[in-house]
């Protein structure tokens, strides 16, 4: 499709939009661009204030799933939040319990490394909303430890901190301390 009749397109799209009056005042909604996305939002702004997203991420339910809670038995639902679909209890905000959907198929931790920071999990591989892979503390939510690079067990020659990284460099790869204030590269003795 080329650039004038894609402009042509999206234009008409915004003037159909356009004509919308504002629930609130009676004033035109407009098409507006925030970090968040597009939205809509009032012309008389700033003395009218309404503004409607023209996304749908804010954790509305999909799907009911018929299994219940772990947590308190209601029944858990299919989500679509702000970095894509989750499984939800149905009593949220009184109930908390979240959980992903890429689950691993087993119990077992997918790494052997232990979370540096709680000492109680396992460092376990997941995708972030763009397809990106990074490892995460499997004892998340309590516990919010990430590394972008594969975790590999030892300890920092300079800090001493807990887990290396696999870093690869264009020399080859190599082991880097994970914590972010040290990134000390390490020597091939270890």
């Amino acid at each position: 499709m080329s650039k004038k009749a894609d402009d042509k397109l999206f234009s008409a799209h915004e003037h159909a939009l356009d004509n919308e009056p504002c629930p609130e005042c009676g004033g035109q909604l407009q098409l507006r661009h925030g970090k968040h996305g597009p939205f809509l939002g009032c012309t008389q702004y700033p003395s009218c204030q309404y503004i409607k997203p023209l996304h749908q991420n804010d954790g509305h339910i999909v799907k009911e799933l018929g299994v219940p809670c772990p947590d308190c038995g209601n029944e858990l639902v299919l989500r679509q939040g702000r970095y894509g679909m989750f499984v939800g209890c149905s009593d949220f905000p009184n109930c908390h319990h979240i959980e992903s959907i890429d689950q691993p198929d087993n119990d077992e931790p997918q790494t052997d490394v232990p979370c540096p920071e709680c000492a109680k999990g396992h460092l376990i591989e997941r995708k972030n909303r763009f397809g990106k892979l990074f490892y995460a503390c499997d004892n998340f939510p309590k516990c919010k430890f990430a590394v972008n690079q594969p975790p590999l067990v030892g300890k920092c020659e300079v800090c001493g901190f807990p887990l290396l990284v696999e870093k690869k460099l264009a020399s080859g790869t190599k082991r880097q301390c994970a914590d972010r204030k040290c990134h000390h590269v390490q020597s091939e003795q270890q």
